[in-house]
């Protein structure tokens, strides 16, 4: 007997943004497994008797390895359990999303994948800025802040990164964002380009800090607090 497996983008965090399909697999789910960010009132939604497994990776704090992530999906669905995999955000981004899938399919288990609100969507609905605007902004770009290791990627397309004419999103930056700006500035974006730290987006405890990279880079220099953050920089970020 094999289970099913349903990929549930949760969104930003406010259990208002889930979709009618996330929240009926929600209540239907015999297991749910969790990222940190999708916690709280989101499983309100869960059956009383469903199993609720915490696999949320947070930078600097002890989390799953992933292939013990992917052994559970397995081993919850060749039970015949009905199992949703609850990400932030959308799987789809920046989620390790492909790593579970591949699991899934090599152990021939069959599954769905439901969108959620992205983030950086969020984000910007939150500070009532769009992400494109005619002539100054008509290409959006989403990039993570560090590696596998916790550090500033290497294989970073700065010329892309530096374009004045682009909105981008940076995702899990803020230890990195100072050694991004510095390579961004050499590559000619300037200091005082317009930027957003967006931390909490859509839960109780959200910020919105209105800034320039300049001065959001010494920010992070010397303090990032524990929040969950987005970084948006670019002809929008001002408003």
């Amino acid at each position: 007997m094999s289970g099913f497996v349903s990929f549930v983008g949760s969104g930003p965090g406010d259990p208002e943004l889930l979709t009618l399909k996330a929240v009926d697999r929600l209540q239907k789910a015999d297991a749910i497994l969790f990222d940190d960010l999708s916690s709280g009132p989101i499983l309100s939604h869960a059956r009383e008797d469903a199993d609720l497994v915490g696999v949320g990776k947070r930078a600097g704090r002890p989390s799953p390895k992933q292939d013990h992530v992917s052994r559970l999906l397995v081993d919850y669905a060749r039970n015949g359990a009905r199992v949703v995999r609850l990400k932030s955000g959308d799987g789809g981004m920046f989620g390790r999303l492909e790593e579970e899938l591949v699991a899934l399919r090599a152990a021939e288990i069959g599954y769905e994948i439901i969108p959620g609100i992205p983030s950086a969507c969020a984000a910007a609905a939150a500070a009532g800025i769009p992400l494109t605007r005619r002539l100054t902004a008509r290409r959006v770009q989403f990039v993570t802040g560090h590696d596998i290791s916790g550090k500033l990627p290497s294989d970073l397309n700065l010329a892309a990164l530096a374009d004045p004419m682009a909105t981008t999103v940076v995702f899990m930056g803020k230890r990195t964002f100072p050694l991004l700006v510095e390579a961004l500035h050499e590559h000619g974006l300037p200091l005082d380009t317009p930027a957003l730290l967006a931390q909490s987006v859509s839960t109780p405890g959200q910020s919105l800090q209105r800034t320039t990279m300049g001065a959001l880079a010494d920010q992070l220099a010397s303090e990032i607090g524990t929040a969950p953050a987005l970084i948006l920089y670019g002809p929008l970020a001002d408003g």
